[in-house]
């Protein structure tokens, strides 16, 4: 004889079976003014904008439907919006990497075609672009326009009067390059009080605006500190809270601009002449003094040691050393050797042969901490990334650079250690505070 369900077994069986048959809530409509223009504006705003560094403006509902189906493709690849380091090797500020549900959010809305929605579901105020300079207190201009005059490329250095007769301290800066088609690399660099003849001598000593700097300012031996610095794809940056560099009354900036014409923003040949400009956050006081530290063995640059074959599609260099050992001597002074020294951030620079590149500590006591990882170098995005943990290099710790190059194209020539865009560099930078 079979038994009959109870009451009990029978009410669980109505509500079930009443649950399924209730419905299902069907996603939300996407559209650009609620959900996707400001999205777009957040990661994408800093470079597709007029003038901007990306080929294409983004800033309106037109300008984003007619690129839809582009935009879906570029963020399903994870080509867009550019984010180079890997996350598995640290965590930073200003991420603009999408997250998965806004990778998600953006392909629903171009599979629906596109939607605008109501312009009053925008947001009053969008959230701005990650990074950037926060603040601009003073800003420093190329006295005049320059063309360069030597091709492909043309080290030219700049030197700029320094607003302030008391001691201040940069605490941001970010490069406003005047022709984006032809400028490769910006570094200001400082010329202290005791310099600043020798740089002007230099200035003088050559016909035009500025004067030929190649490999950098040609002063005190090229020890000389970087107040800040640009490459493509850099949005500038306020440095960490509390922390600056040091920059006394009559001082000056000198601006090193590189340009290449024989690769424009594009890829193509380019030309023209060129007025950059940088702008600095600057305070009276700070709570540590901080400092800039490129990285690279030296012998690749004084022996070009760096040696890149031809037809070699993985050519790797690497190099390892204590910074505390020298500290002293990096730092003109600044600060003491041997004593444990704060990375707050850190980037990696090489030129177009580069596909991959790691910066990282090796402690003798517990291995290797990675500070920074491109596992896919792209010349034309590159910056500096304030990590969201200080890491501090214990004297002992070496702090080891290592990239890779594919030299193997059809006819590719030698390469090594050199100025030029057709050259190449292993280069780190890490800001740093004792």
């Amino acid at each position: 004889m079979r038994r009959m369900p109870g009451a009990s077994a029978l009410l669980m069986l109505a509500v079930l079976t009443s649950c399924d048959d209730e419905p299902k809530p069907q996603p939300q409509a996407v559209t650009w003014h609620k959900d996707v223009g400001p999205l777009v504006q957040q990661k994408c705003g800093g470079c597709h904008v007029e003038g901007g560094i990306g080929p294409s403006a983004l800033q309106t509902y037109a300008d984003a439907h007619a690129r839809r189906e582009a935009i879906k493709s570029a963020v399903q690849s994870r080509h867009m919006p550019p984010w180079p380091p890997s996350n598995e090797c640290a965590q930073y500020l200003d991420d603009r990497s999408l997250s998965d549900e806004q990778l998600a959010l953006i392909t629903r809305w171009v599979d629906a075609g596109g939607p605008e929605g109501n312009p009053a579901d925008a947001p009053g105020t969008p959230a701005p672009p990650p990074g950037g300079l926060s603040r601009v207190d003073a800003t420093l201009q190329m006295p005049t326009e320059y063309t360069p005059q030597k091709a492909p490329d043309d080290y030219r250095c700049f030197v700029l009067d320094w607003p302030y007769a008391d001691t201040r301290y940069v605490t941001g800066f970010r490069a406003n390059p005047g022709n984006m088609g032809i400028v490769h690399h910006v570094i200001a660099f400082l010329a202290l009080p005791s310099q600043v003849a020798e740089a002007q001598a230099l200035d003088d000593k050559e016909e035009g605006p500025g004067y030929t700097c190649f490999g950098g300012p040609g002063l005190n031996g090229g020890q000389v500190a970087w107040l800040g610095s640009w490459a493509p794809g850099s949005p500038g940056m306020d440095y960490p809270a509390g922390t600056g560099l040091l920059v006394q009354g009559g001082s000056k900036v000198i601006l090193q601009v590189h340009y290449n014409t024989g690769h424009g923003l594009h890829g193509e040949p380019a030309g023209g002449p060129d007025r950059t400009s940088v702008a600095f956050k600057v305070d009276s006081s700070v709570d540590k003094v901080a400092f800039v530290q490129p990285w690279a063995n030296p012998e690749w640059v004084t022996q070009k040691t760096m040696n890149i074959p031809a037809g070699q599609a993985d050519v790797v260099h690497d190099w390892a050393f204590d910074p505390t050992s020298i500290a002293d001597v990096l730092t003109g002074g600044l600060f003491k050797k041997n004593e444990p020294l704060t990375v707050h951030s850190v980037a990696l620079h090489m030129h177009t042969l580069g596909t991959s590149t790691r910066l990282e500590i090796q402690r003798p006591s517990s291995g290797r901490e990675c500070l920074l990882d491109i596992p896919r170098w792209d010349f034309h995005w590159q910056a500096s990334y304030t990590l969201t943990q200080s890491r501090v290099i214990q004297p002992g710790d070496t702090l080891r650079l290592e990239c890779h190059w594919n030299n193997s194209a059809p006819g590719a020539a030698e390469a090594n250690w050199g100025e030029g865009t057709g050259d190449e560099m292993c280069l780190g930078l890490f800001y740093m505070t004792q």
